[in-house]
């Protein structure tokens, strides 16, 4: 019989008033106990309703009755059927709305804690490594983020002789530079993209193709396919007054300065602001992670975002985290303008209240300014969260690639952009989504390839 009760197995986490001073994991994961008497709360549906929220199509019923049964390493052996990296995604995805938000469970109470026990077997189970036949054919992957990670690891099982590109000096993408240490240990990140090698998977970094290599290079070294999943690195700004103030900095410098450049941590000498006051503009899950990370490194944090709380984009548990940790939330309020002292230096940010009209066809809805309601907050540091677009280096090295409106590549169903045997996918398609969306895409992209080459 399963377990019926109606609520999660609670996840054990740090004490705000401690984590909100470290950068050590704040979700501190099952227990054995916890996770069996979780797992055994799956009804395991007849329909799976959950595998199809799944954009990697995790067996998910099947995984939790082998954790069920005090099966890991064969719960391990159905997850990586489908998803290579399973102790990332088992941090980081989304599952509220994705997985568990399909869970027949929760129509009575909460939905399976899926995540939670996909990063308990990650973390226990183990796997055997598969005896690859090199069938010699090269595949180039271009990005060492979550899309392409995924791409070379399935083109890599496949038999490819797989070489991954990656611009800067350390792999991971946005799971090394973008997410927080507490959320994500960078330990994790660097054992999934190790495990590669078990299928020869080779990675070049400080390697940026369109500059350091041509893809007409690639072509002659003998690469019959190309993947790009070179994501959305570049960061947006909001065009108001000062806002190129000292003391005004993109999410993306930011986080990668506290996460990959661990500035966070004091053997490093990267410099990295320590302010009295810090805002940050925006409401999705970077302005939770670089608020977050501010709090850590400085004293009071405001977030700031234009719509309520019932809008905000970012994950609930990490609105929740971040509420704990004592960030302000600044909510219906939007920057028109930032101040500057005598130095160039930003000491405070104007602002204007909002007020929510009716939604959109998408159910979006929009804000108004409401009139004569204009006030300044004194602060000496502004955080940028409001959203990124595709790295534009690689489309103006190549100009043969097609891209949309916002810059980012445009591909078929096959994921195939408009360069023969040339394929993309992740943020620098979509724009920035999540990271098991990207994951999806590389591992459609890689079956693609396959269809192609063999």
């Amino acid at each position: 019989m399963p377990n019926m009760q109606n609520e999660k197995t609670p996840m054990p986490f740090q004490d705000p008033a401690i984590r909100s001073k470290n950068f050590e994991e704040v979700a501190l994961g099952y227990t054995h106990e916890m996770a069996i008497n979780e797992a055994q709360r799956c009804l395991n549906c007849k329909n799976k309703p959950c595998v199809e929220g799944c954009p990697v199509h995790v067996h998910i019923p099947d995984f939790i009755q082998a954790l069920a049964n005090d099966d890991v390493d064969g719960a391990l052996h159905e997850i990586k059927l489908t998803n290579n990296f399973p102790s990332i995604c088992g941090r980081v995805c989304p599952q509220e709305s994705q997985c568990e938000a399909k869970c027949v469970r929760g129509i009575k109470g909460e939905a399976v804690a899926i995540g939670r026990l996909e990063r308990y077997v990650a973390e226990h189970g183990q796997t055997k490594t598969e005896d690859i036949k090199s069938n010699g054919i090269k595949v180039g992957i271009i990005g060492s983020g979550p899309a392409g990670l995924s791409c070379a690891n399935d083109c890599a099982k496949a038999g490819f002789d797989v070489t991954i590109f990656e611009a800067l000096h350390a792999t991971g993408g946005v799971l090394s530079y973008g997410i927080p240490e507490f959320r994500l240990p960078k330990a994790i990140v660097k054992k999934e993209i190790e495990s590669l090698k078990n299928y020869n998977v080779k990675i070049e970094t400080n390697m940026i193709i369109g500059r350091t290599v041509t893809f007409d290079d690639l072509w002659q070294q003998g690469y019959k396919a190309l993947f790009i999943g070179t994501g959305a690195g570049l960061p947006n700004f909001m065009n108001i007054p000062n806002e190129n103030a000292v003391g005004v900095v993109s999410a993306n410098e930011y986080l990668t300065r506290c996460n990959l450049m661990k500035a966070y941590d004091d053997r490093y000498d990267t410099p990295i602001a320590k302010p009295q006051h810090t805002i940050v503009v925006g409401g999705g899950n970077v302005a939770m992670d670089a608020a977050r990370c501010a709090r850590r490194l400085g004293d009071k944090v405001t977030l700031v975002y234009r719509r309520s709380l019932e809008e905000m984009p970012a994950r609930k548990e990490e609105i929740e985290h971040a509420m704990e940790e004592g960030i302000e939330f600044k909510l219906l309020t939007n920057p028109i303008a930032i101040s500057k002292d005598e130095t160039g230096s930003v000491n405070g940010m104007s602002c204007v209240a909002m007020q929510l009209g009716e939604p959109d066809e998408k159910g979006r809805r929009g804000v108004t300014v409401i009139e004569g309601s204009e006030f300044d907050i004194p602060c000496d540091y502004v955080i940028m969260a409001i959203g990124t677009s595709s790295n534009p280096l690689l489309k103006d090295a190549e100009k043969s690639l097609e891209v949309n409106k916002r810059g980012c590549f445009v591909v078929n169903e096959d994921q195939m952009t408009s360069v023969q045997s040339v394929y993309a996918g992740g943020d620098a398609v979509s724009g920035a989504a999540t990271v098991i969306l990207a994951m999806g895409a590389g591992k459609k992209a890689a079956e693609s390839i396959c269809k192609e080459l063999l």
